[in-house]
């Protein structure tokens, strides 16, 4: 059973997203929240695998209530859902210990895939916020290639997403398979595995 919190300020958006996540067997809604401070509260109280959360929600947005769960909850994981296409944004949620960043125009499978994903403690992005991540994380500020290590202090999904994409080629699978498992732009998969193999990712 995968147990799922919704916290959206628009009632419209809580009611799609309800249904269809319910329609996948043994998925399960437990919780919706129209701000901020509620999603906390019924997260503490349902205690749900995966929380999804809008960034612009009242009295407390989407990157403070991703803070207060992780700390308090460290078994929920949190999908920030959101129109906001920012990489500032980007990075402070995943900062703030979010493990996906969807945009509302993605796709159902792609919602589908990434509390899958989060499910199982794992992380999910879609290309365009994979490319904001990747472009953090292989250029210092001065545009020249640096290696990446799990070590260094920096937001903890872009960790994730090396991982995956490194794991699959590490276990074989091509790039273009790869980049279809993880829904993830094909250019992006081969940026990373070429810079595995350059020396400027760490395995």
């Amino acid at each position: 059973m995968i147990r799922i919190l919704i916290a959206d300020d628009h009632e419209v958006v809580r009611y799609g997203l309800r249904k269809i996540l319910e329609r996948q067997p043994r998925w399960e809604v437990v919780a919706e929240a129209c701000n901020g401070k509620d999603a906390i509260i019924k997260a503490l109280e349902t205690i749900p695998d995966v929380a999804i959360l809008d960034y612009a929600m009242p009295l407390i947005n989407g990157v403070e209530a991703t803070r207060h769960m992780r700390a308090r909850l460290p078994s929920t994981e949190v999908l920030i859902f959101t129109v906001h296409d920012d990489d500032e944004l980007i990075q402070e949620c995943l900062r703030a210990g979010a493990r996906s960043y969807l945009l509302k125009p993605s796709t159902e499978s792609q919602l589908l895939s990434a509390v899958e994903f989060l499910a199982m403690h794992r992380s999910f992005f879609t290309g365009n916020v994979a490319e904001t991540l990747l472009s953090c994380f292989l250029e210092t500020p001065d545009g020249m290639p640096q290696v990446i290590s799990p070590r260094q202090n920096l937001p903890a999904l872009a960790g994730e997403a090396e991982r995956s994409v490194l794991q699959l080629a590490a276990d074989g699978f091509a790039e273009e398979r790869i980049a279809e498992r993880l829904n993830m732009n094909v250019k992006l998969v081969k940026a990373l595995v070429r810079a595995m193999r350059n020396g400027l990712v760490e395995r």
